[in-house]
């Protein structure tokens, strides 16, 4: 199973912003509300949490990861260091 990131926003645009950084590119999505990718590693999930907590404040936007079929856990600023450090323990390689 691949794990999966879901970032949601209210704001136009808002997507694009923090993705465009976050990538240093521009991914020219204005209009999208919402965003998927899917990652092999699930290790990869820690570093787009790691930039989404250090710009909670910045952006308008919700994220969601699944590690598990179905499964979609809400990321917040209380949980976001737990799920990095799980992520490690879960997948040591």
């Amino acid at each position: 199973m691949q794990a999966i990131v879901n970032l949601y926003s209210n704001k136009k645009g808002e997507l694009n912003n923090f993705l465009s950084r976050f990538y240093n590119t521009n991914l020219e999505i204005y209009n999208n509300l919402k965003w998927e990718k899917k990652y092999a590693n699930p290790l990869e999930l820690a570093e787009i949490i790691g930039t989404f907590i250090d710009n909670f404040d910045d952006y308008n936007i919700s994220m969601w990861i699944s590690l598990d079929k179905d499964v979609f856990i809400s990321i917040s600023k209380d949980n976001a260091d737990d799920i990095i450090r799980y992520l490690y323990e879960r997948y040591p390689y």
